[in-house]
């Protein structure tokens, strides 16, 4: 960030009053701009005995397979974001039953949340967003072509908490390619 949005001067990085990281700072209006994680929602459907996989037909990850998410926009509950992303991704509409997955992504300043969610009727579609859209059992997802390690995670706990019938919350941290539990 180099310029203010609220009145165009230059922007410096200094520690404000009070507080104990860098910012950037406006000397000419005195705003001090703060730069938050973004958050990413999206839904692992189910239906049946199968999910629901995107093919990316947008980077990052082009042409590799992964869960509908993406980031949340202004004035929508994660809820609302998940759903949305479903819909644009996957042209698909589902009921969400429990959050699923909480990671915060450290290394580059997000956090996603994966939603369970059924899927009443199989219906899909590809959309600007989406090569493929398909349905896949255990043994047919394309683990080796997953796009995020997010999404591998997601769908190794799934699979592992569908054996026992119950799905909790996992929450993760992803430094790089290592996961630690909070």
């Amino acid at each position: 960030m180099k310029y203010c949005s609220n009145c165009a001067a230059e922007l410096h990085i200094a520690i404000p009053e009070g507080d104990n990281l860098p910012r950037h700072i406006c000397r000419q209006c005195d705003t001090i701009h703060y730069q938050n994680p973004k958050i990413i929602a999206g839904c692992l459907p189910v239906y049946e005995d199968k999910v629901l996989l995107c093919r990316r037909a947008i980077e990052p990850r082009l042409g590799f397979w992964t869960l509908p998410a993406g980031f949340m926009e202004n004035n929508e509950s994660t809820e609302q974001a998940a759903l949305r992303e479903t819909r644009e991704e996957a042209n698909a509409e589902v009921r969400i039953l429990s959050l699923f997955t909480l990671t915060s992504i450290v290394h580059v300043n997000q956090v996603q949340l994966i939603y369970l969610a059924q899927m009443d009727k199989p219906e899909y579609s590809i959309s600007s967003e989406s090569l493929e859209v398909a349905l896949f059992s255990e043994n047919e997802i394309p683990w080796d072509d997953l796009a995020f390690h997010t999404i591998k995670n997601a769908l190794t706990h799934y699979f592992e908490d569908r054996k026992q019938g119950v799905f909790p919350l996992h929450q993760f941290e992803l430094h790089g390619t290592q996961y630690t539990r909070p």
